[in-house]
């Protein structure tokens, strides 16, 4: 999420600067470019996956259509039932990746193999959304699309479905919603406009941000993942227009916002990092559910010395592995 409103190196070749289809309009790196002729060249996260029977976990993964108007998907994730009974269920993680608002998707290795990790660790049914992205499908899209694939899973509690096999294995009374950065971001906007019931909520290095700078924010560590002057750009470049800093959608404990007492859930695991510039929003979201008046238990677990998103980028490390048991811990209850 590296967010540039120009070329940072010299053009090499001058007869380029007339060219819209070479002129580079915004650099988001390692996301994506922008150019003047109005093509996207995205960067990071393009090695897709196809889905498949994981044979080392037994998890089966499946792709589906949830409305065809605006091409909304989702990849299914179910556990292995081979020592399962035949009428087990479980619970189910409506999940919502990261990337800015902007890139990624459910398909990428990134976020299959994690997920994919997760339902093994957690024994739980995932529903990993394809929601629309910046600068295509402007936001509200991708929020639009969220709740969209919230409704579509909670269809399936009052038949079968248009996957039967999600009202047979899914224990309706345990929903979660969760995702990463841009992803932790639309997932506590749907919790505070849930009408079905929310079990819990997992955030992980949530995209909260805000006009005031805070802790972190101010005095950061060398070579970070984000920059904070980056991601006060973010925000508008996903609207595709000038839009309020302090937007509730951006920044919940933002003056004025609705109350978080609001929140449609009972539980929430909030992940931070500790080199993440985004951290001490994440901190000040709990600090601040906790004092809204909300009836439900928050628990907040931080990372030291690492940095946005370090459990994508390196999966088998300790500290993600550790992470990986703290989320499985909060899914199962």
């Amino acid at each position: 999420m590296f967010l540039r409103s120009s070329h940072p190196y010299p053009n090499p070749n001058p007869s380029n600067s007339m060219d819209p289809s070479k002129e580079i309009a915004v650099e988001l790196l390692p996301l994506l470019r922008t150019y003047k002729d109005g093509r996207i060249e995205r960067l990071f996260g393009t090695d897709l996956v196809p889905p498949s029977l994981d044979p080392s976990t037994g998890v089966t993964s499946e792709d589906v259509v949830i409305d065809p108007d605006t091409n909304l998907s989702a990849r299914l994730f179910l556990p292995d039932l081979s020592s399962l009974g035949p009428s087990q269920k479980f619970p189910v993680l409506v999940y919502y990746h990261g990337g800015g608002f902007c890139s990624l998707s459910p398909f990428s290795a990134l976020y299959h193999n994690f997920v994919n990790s997760l339902v093994v660790e957690a024994k739980v049914i995932a529903v990993s959304v394809d929601y629309r992205l910046a600068p295509e499908h402007p936001l509200p899209a991708a929020y639009e699309d969220a709740a969209r694939a919230l409704q579509w899973v909670a269809s399936h509690a009052e038949g079968p479905g248009p996957v039967p096999w999600l009202a047979e294995r899914v224990e309706f009374s345990r929903v979660f919603l969760g995702g990463d950065s841009a992803g932790a971001n639309i997932a506590h906007n749907m919790a505070m406009r849930a009408e079905a019931k929310i079990e819990g909520l997992v955030l992980i290095h949530p995209h909260f941000w805000g006009s005031d700078r805070m802790g972190c924010e101010k005095d950061r560590v060398d070579k970070p993942f984000l920059e904070a002057e980056m991601l006060d750009r973010l925000w508008p470049f996903a609207w595709g227009s000038a839009v309020e800093s302090d937007d509730p959608q951006i920044n919940p404990m933002a003056e004025g916002a609705p109350s978080l007492a609001g929140l449609g859930c009972g539980r929430v695991l909030v992940v931070t990092a500790e080199r993440d510039v985004l951290r001490d929003r994440g901190r000040a979201y709990c600090k601040a559910l906790r004092g809204s008046g909300w009836r439900g238990v928050v628990e907040l677990l931080e990372t030291e010395a690492e940095d946005h998103v370090f459990h994508l980028l390196n999966p088998g490390c300790d500290k993600a592995l550790e992470m990986m048991t703290r989320l499985a811990g909060f899914l199962r209850g």
